[in-house]
């Protein structure tokens, strides 16, 4: 197994360079190759000389996943699926995934979908295969825990798909909780708003979390992109029932955590809220919902959910949640209906799972 480069950085990529007797400045070569002109192999780094290319290519490879399936749906909405070697090992990637021991890999496939809207191109990313949160409603969080994704892994999803060099805006909302892969996703973000990356806003990249507490607030402290937290009901007792996590993670402790952030600039903060119907969907709710959210500016996006297997629960009717968001709005809580994308080829929300509809 060859090193891989993709997600490293300059500096790390200088002292691979001096190390098979290359100059320092081919490390920012390789980054401008990789990030900027999007190659695929070291052979296409042509402002490094052939033998230079030689020797790197000897232990190293750029690293690029390509995907192995691809479905469209009948909105235009794109599903990719992704081989992956996933760790169940912490921040396993940001060493040299050749050191990563055999037997501690596990083989899987992760799902990407790129959401086209008029002029924008957003992709969502998937950062771990299966999920540990459990959500009952979450067909990724029912398969289970395999794996972290590597941050070439992870990478590998805004390079390999077709509307690469078009990408907008990105949404970490694939499969996985990104805050539990915390470092890999991190390195990730860094790549895409670095000056030597990708050279994105951070204004382009939303992160959505249900609240793991400890890196919660690492990600508020280190980043400046959008968070998106998963609510999905405003009564503690009910919440549980369908989100075990909210033992560990209270959503008034991450409520608490939040507000001490200011969401009043460019930044912005939203919660998400999949309406199920005769469960979460009365205007009880919308007003304990807007207790909860009170003061704090944000949006609540109202999500219909997608009937999935051994669930009990169905999609409230468009005038239900149509007088939930009036309700909330009422309340002074600024809340949209998500347009629901790719239904048809299982790429909506709670959707993924590792494998294409036959």
């Amino acid at each position: 197994m060859k090193i891989r480069l993709l997600g490293k950085t300059p500096e790390e990529l200088k002292r691979i360079a001096a190390g098979v007797g290359l100059p320092a400045y081919t490390g920012g070569q390789m980054a401008r190759w990789m990030y900027r002109k999007k190659v695929r192999s070291i052979e296409e780094m042509t402002d490094i000389p052939k033998a230079g290319r030689e020797k790197l290519s000897e232990k190293y490879e750029v690293g690029v996943i390509q995907y192995t399936d691809l479905q469209i749906s009948r909105d235009g909405t794109r599903k990719y699926l992704f081989p992956v070697r996933c760790s169940r090992k912490e921040g396993f990637a940001l060493a040299d995934d050749c050191l990563v021991e055999e037997d501690s890999l596990e083989s899987g496939a992760v799902e990407a979908v790129m959401i086209p809207d008029d002029d924008r191109a957003t992709l969502c990313v998937s950062s771990q295969s299966g999920c540990r949160m459990g959500c009952k409603f979450c067909m990724t969080g029912r398969q289970g825990f395999h794996g972290h994704l590597s941050v070439a892994d992870i990478l590998s999803q805004f390079l390999a798909v077709k509307e690469s060099d078009r990408l907008t805006n990105a949404v970490f909302m694939g499969m996985g909780e990104p805050l539990d892969n915390y470092e890999n996703v991190m390195r990730v973000i860094e790549v895409l708003t670095a000056e030597w990356g990708f050279g994105w806003s951070p204004k382009r990249i939303t992160l959505s979390t249900i609240g793991v507490l400890p890196a919660l607030k690492r990600y508020l402290e280190e980043s400046r992109c959008h968070l998106a937290v998963s609510l999905h009901d405003p009564f503690p007792e009910e919440r549980f029932t369908i989100m075990p996590v909210e033992k560990a993670f209270d959503i008034r402790d991450i409520l608490e955590l939040v507000r001490r952030y200011d969401f009043t600039g460019q930044r912005r903060v939203s919660f998400e809220y999949t309406m199920f119907a005769g469960f979460n969907d009365s205007l009880r709710h919308a007003d304990a919902l807007s207790r909860l959210l009170k003061g704090l500016e944000c949006r609540v996006n109202l999500i219909r959910f997608h009937k999935i297997p051994d669930f009990p629960y169905d999609c409230p009717s468009d005038a239900v949640i149509r007088r939930f968001q009036e309700r909330l709005g009422e309340n002074g809580i600024l809340a949209t209906v998500r347009a629901s994308r790719g239904e048809d080829i299982l790429a909506a929300c709670g959707m993924l799972a590792g494998k294409h509809k036959e």
